[in-house]
Order: structure tokens, then C-alpha cells, then sequence
């Protein structure tokens, strides 16, 4: 059974290349979404997979060197959106 997880990230996040570590860090695994700036300066990522593959991903995340500029993380599981094919970077 699969779910969808979207996770807000607070700190020093934006400008230090967050979007794209996030997305290499997901090509080890099964997952589809996407991460994207948001205007108030936090990271939204959006992961869609097996139970399993999205918790190891988002922790994989916690463990990579992304943890130094997260201050605070805030996640709820979703509806999976529509048309999440592979792991994209948004603007």
C-alpha cells in the first residue's frame, strides 16, 4: 500500500542548493513528487511511493547533508496530486 507525504522544511533552506540535493538523494529510491520554494522562504516536498520507500526517503533526507540548514520540518500525509511522475524540481 503506498502513500503521499508533504513536508514542509524551515531554516536556511533556499539558496543552498536544498531543491537539488533533495532530488538526488530521491533517485536512490522509489518515489515520485516534487520539492519547490515557497515565497515565505520555507521548501515544500511532495513524495508519493510504497510506505516504506517514502519513510526511508524522508529520512535518508534528515540523514544527508540537508540536515545542517533544516531548523524545523512539518509533515502531513495527502491525497496523492494528479500527473506525479518521476522526482521534478519546481520553480
Amino acid at each position: 500500500m503506498g502513500k503521499t507525504m508533504q513536508v514542509f522544511y524551515e531554516g536556511r533552506v533556499q539558496g543552498v542548493g536544498f531543491r537539488y540535493s533533495a532530488r538526488r538523494v530521491a533517485a536512490g529510491f522509489d518515489v515520485a513528487g516534487y520539492v519547490q520554494n515557497l515565497p515565505d522562504g520555507r521548501v515544500e516536498l511532495v513524495a508519493s511511493g510504497a510506505c516504506g520507500e517514502v519513510d526511508d526517503f524522508l529520512q535518508a533526507l534528515r540523514e544527508s547533508e540537508l540536515a545542517g540548514h533544516i531548523a524545523g520540518e512539518s509533515a502531513a500525509e495527502i491525497t496523492t496530486p494528479a500527473g506525479l511522475r518521476g522526482f521534478e524540481i519546481r520553480p
